[in-house]
């Protein structure tokens, strides 16, 4: 069976810290924002909810079960952590029927902020962008200025953008179901699933080729033959490369061991596409609260937050979440 490496090359260099993450839901808040605002009016009702030790999933159902419908007419921007406290948006398909007490959702891990009528139903990644508060707890560091200067350069610079753990599933199980279709040809009838292990193979693909970068110390460099104004990797897929010279060869022999898996999601009828290498978070800040390290920032939909504390610290990581907070 093969083996996945989820450690990926850092690019400030070895950690000289560590610290306790996840102690408890509000050490890791998201507050998703949609970038508008619901129309008032339309088929669908949007769900404004603060949720706290749940999955996304878990309180679409409870959603779905108070409105009297199929929970694919649940719609979300995406899968928010269980062990956290995360405000996000649920539409809910329900173009005649009426519309329940939504103040029913309401328990001790469910907060209703509001609800209001749109158009069209949430999709996923079509939020604007989340906002994190995160708390490291009980930093351990030789040198804390050493700390805070590497925090600041993580800000101001920004770090590799690569995809983080939780896409690849518990222990890397999202990889091995991956290379069973990829290459051993397995079939699901649940194309949803086979689209989540699809989307796991083309991400480690992407960190494959990020890490050749960052071990070159050229991630955040434009190199020849890229057609993105800032450096960027690639989403595999079929049709022609769409970038040539100098990049086209580097990606090509950092995926040379690959080639099935390239292959595989060519013939899986996935596109080709690209993404940026750099990631930098927005609205970035940090304090010491007694020996704990706050960090408050913004990044895109599609970005992870574990990108950022990649390049900062060991984690002890106090919770088993293994869902994909981008």
């Amino acid at each position: 069976m093969t083996e996945f490496s989820l450690e990926f090359p850092r690019a400030y260099g070895a950690l000289t810290a560590a610290a306790i993450f996840r102690a408890q839901p509000e050490d890791f808040q998201v507050d998703e924002e949609l970038g508008y605002v619901p129309s008032g009016a339309g088929e669908h009702v949007f769900l404004h909810i603060v949720k706290r030790g749940e999955n996304t999933a878990w309180v679409a159902g409870k959603i779905a079960e108070l409105a009297n419908v199929n929970v694919t007419d649940v719609g979300y921007c995406g899968r928010k952590d269980r062990h956290a406290v995360t405000a996000q948006w649920f539409s809910v398909y329900l173009p005649k029927a009426p519309e329940p007490d939504w103040r029913l959702l309401n328990t001790e891990s469910i907060q209703l902020l509001s609800a209001s009528r749109h158009q069209t139903k949430l999709r996923r990644g079509e939020h604007q962008q989340n906002n994190f508060v995160i708390r490291l707890r009980d930093v351990q560091t030789e040198d804390r200025n050493l700390l805070q200067q590497k925090v600041d350069a993580v800000f101001a610079q920004g770090v590799p953008n690569y995809f983080g753990e939780q896409r690849f599933g518990l222990g890397g199980n999202n990889l091995r179901e991956a290379e069973a279709i990829l290459v051993g040809g397995k079939r699901y009838r649940d194309k949803q699933k086979r689209g989540l292990m699809l989307s796991a193979a083309r991400s480690y693909l992407f960190n494959q080729v990020l890490a050749a970068r960052v071990l070159a110390n050229n991630w955040a460099n434009q190199i020849e033959g890229d057609i993105n104004p800032q450096p960027s990797g690639p989403l595999w897929g079929r049709g022609r490369p769409l970038v040539s010279g100098a990049l086209l060869e580097l990606e090509q022999n950092a995926l040379a061991n690959w080639a099935a898996w390239c292959d595989g999601l060519e013939h899986a009828g996935l596109s080709q596409e690209r993404r940026s290498l750099q990631l930098i978070p927005r609205n970035a800040s940090w304090s010491w609260v007694d020996n704990d390290l706050v960090l408050h920032f913004s990044l895109d939909a599609g970005e992870f937050a574990t990108a950022i504390l990649h390049e900062l610290a060991q984690l002890q990581n106090q919770s088993t979440e293994v869902s994909d907070p981008a």
